[in-house]
């Protein structure tokens, strides 16, 4: 693909985001999940190999299945078309599942670690992040909160926590590990529309951040992490990194952990929080096998001054997950 075609489709990337977000009525935010689509697939199918091809497939297998539920739910109920508060419950569950298949949520979940694993890092960090914004905006706007939303909430979480235990695929663990955040995301819903938000404004600078990491270390495997003859530096900044994303204080991945966790005391949500916190320390475990046999082993030369500005860049890394808590708990 030449760079004015990749600048073309990142742009209706973009543009089929904001159409979403501006929309006020369900068919043009169905439109908007449409040219989304449409502007991903050749971003991925940009590798002519068979494993890009494959994942093209799937992507647009399983995101026309949500599109087809969504707007056969949005065609026959006329009302909906007026205003999202007049839905009943049956039509926003049909229509929440739509939506969930399209996010790769719990029990529409299969095809997303599948296809996560045959992408580049940069594909996958799209679709970890830039990607759920769009029917996270629609759900927000349709979901019950009393009735539907524990229950998605607590499937997301469980299956994130256990489907990561097994796997040796650093992408397939990213994966579940983004399905277990999707339930901490879906949990903000219930509070207001900016706190799920700012967790995934937090959770796609983390990352930004680890994706760039495996990238550099070209690492699609846990074994592929302990082969590196990594500097002290880029092992810490990897550990620091994971356990941001695990949401262990005081790094930057706690942050927005602490909101959901203040709102829900204050809620006495108290059953859903244990369950997601227990699920937490799951992820948390596997995050921990994979970095420590990085921080145990130890090599007998010091590669601390090899690369000064992948020094300079892992140290502002660093400082941005330790320091950027202290800083906004002070403020919040």
């Amino acid at each position: 693909m030449n760079n004015s075609s990749k600048l073309l489709f990142y742009i209706t990337l973009i543009m089929s985001t904001l159409l979403i977000i501006s929309s006020d009525n369900l068919l043009g935010m169905w439109m908007g999940l449409e040219i989304n689509m449409i502007s991903f697939i050749p971003i991925l199918s940009k590798n002519k190999n068979m494993m890009a091809s494959e994942s093209c497939m799937i992507y647009f297998l399983t995101q026309s299945m949500g599109s087809i539920l969504l707007i056969s739910t949005i065609l026959m109920n006329s009302l909906i078309m007026v205003s999202p508060s007049l839905i009943n419950e049956t039509i926003s569950i049909i229509m929440i599942m739509s939506l969930m298949i399209k996010l790769g949520a719990p029990p529409f979940h299969f095809w997303f670690p599948s296809i996560l694993e045959k992408m580049s890092w940069s594909e996958s960090f799209i679709l970890m992040t830039w990607q759920k914004i769009g029917p996270l905006i629609i759900i927000s706007h349709i979901i019950n909160k009393e009735s539907t939303l524990p229950i998605i909430v607590i499937m997301a979480v469980t299956v994130g926590a256990i489907g990561g235990l097994n796997q040796t695929s650093i992408q397939k663990i990213m994966a579940y590990s983004s399905i277990s955040h999707l339930g901490w995301m879906f949990m903000c819903m219930k509070y207001n529309n900016q706190l799920w938000i700012w967790y995934l404004l937090i959770y796609s600078f983390i990352i930004m951040m680890m994706t760039y990491m495996f990238n550099y270390f070209s690492a699609n495997y846990i074994n592929q992490l302990n082969m590196n003859n990594s500097s002290l530096m880029e092992k810490l900044l990897l550990t620091t990194m994971f356990m941001s994303l695990g949401g262990l204080p005081p790094f930057l991945g706690f942050l927005p952990k602490w909101m959901v966790i203040q709102n829900m005391i204050l809620s006495n949500s108290t059953t859903i929080l244990m369950i997601m916190i227990l699920s937490t320390l799951i992820t948390l475990f596997f995050y921990l096998r994979m970095i420590s046999t990085v921080m145990m082993i130890n090599f007998s030369f010091p590669k601390w001054t090899n690369n000064s500005k992948s020094k300079s860049f892992s140290s502002k890394m660093l400082l941005v997950n330790l320091l950027l808590p202290v800083i906004a708990m002070f403020n919040y």
